[in-house]
């Protein structure tokens, strides 16, 4: 019997109470059950169970290893039921948020893929750069940027997104490039302030060292369009995700500055009103969207 099944059995006895019901569920015998417990006992040199004629009960080491098998059951369920309901016709109204810029240049290529794949769903598709309660917003998932606060909503974390620092080609020619983190100091920054809420970066260098630069920012703006117009318009150096700068870096419209230097990246996840009873839909799409941020994956967005 494999590592996870003895854990699952060990799980249910606890749970139940009971060698034998937790043999009924797995269509097995009491002694199965019992003996697949011994065995796990004896591996670990621990006895993670008291018995006695009343049932079970847990000793210390067990306690902590039941909290352990809890979660590692539970995750194993959740990948297996991501992995079916991609492969299951999702179907109804699946309502999708977003902020705007991840929306229109990612969340939008990705929807239209999986509502090919799902010819019976809908998708309401709704983009704001402030917070939404998904619950009053009536939102089944949405998809944000950054560290997640404690919360009772369901998440999965899919990849991070990276960011550079960029100018264009014509403002570094006129006012020169910065070869060393401390000399932005010295040049107009065009600052994201959703993400760089004041006159302070953080860059990590190609070492991964993390340096902090005191900015003198021309223009703020909570629009990544907005930041990355400026740039191409010359106005100075700006921080902006790979995905919004992308084509333009492409175009040789703005090229990267401090080349092997970035920003401090971030997470991506899809958050959903409650961690129990996902619906089928939402976990189709979740199912879907893993695998869709590997490193480098805003290579892979078509272009606007």
């Amino acid at each position: 019997m494999d590592r996870l099944q003895a854990m699952e059995m060990f799980v249910r006895v606890v749970e139940t109470g009971s060698f034998s019901r937790a043999a009924r569920e797995f269509a097995t015998t009491q002694p199965t059950v019992t003996k697949q417990v011994a065995a796990t006992e004896a591996r670990l040199k621990v006895r993670l169970l008291n018995r006695n004629t009343r049932g079970v009960s847990l000793t210390e080491a067990g306690a902590l290893y039941y909290e352990k098998c809890k979660t590692i059951v539970r995750e194993a369920e959740e990948a297996e039921n991501i992995v079916r309901m991609r492969e299951s016709p999702a179907q109804g109204l699946l309502r999708v948020g977003s902020s705007v810029a991840f929306g229109r240049r990612v969340v939008v290529p990705l929807a239209m893929e999986f509502m090919r794949l799902h010819p019976q769903l809908q998708v309401d598709l709704s983009f704001e750069d402030r917070y939404t309660d998904l619950v009053a917003q009536g939102v089944d998932v949405a998809l944000r940027l950054g560290k997640l606060a404690d919360s009772s909503l369901g998440a999965r974390f899919l990849g991070t997104n990276p960011w550079l620092l960029v100018a264009s080609p014509q403002y570094l020619k006129r006012c020169g490039t910065p070869r060393r983190p401390a000399e932005l100091s010295d040049h107009p920054t065009l600052t994201y302030i959703s993400v760089q809420g004041n006159d302070v970066w953080r860059v990590l260098t190609p070492r991964g060292e993390a340096v902090t630069v005191r900015l003198t920012p021309r223009l703020r703006s909570n629009n990544l369009s907005a930041v990355l117009a400026a740039a191409r318009s010359d106005m100075g150096i700006a921080a902006l995700p790979w995905y919004v700068a992308a084509d333009s870096l492409a175009a040789g419209a703005i090229v990267e500055v401090l080349k092997g230097h970035s920003v401090p990246e971030q997470e991506i996840h899809a958050v959903y009103p409650s961690p129990k009873l996902v619906p089928q839909k939402v976990l189709a799409f979740i199912g879907f969207l893993q695998g869709h941020f590997e490193p480098g994956w805003w290579q892979q967005l078509p272009r606007s």
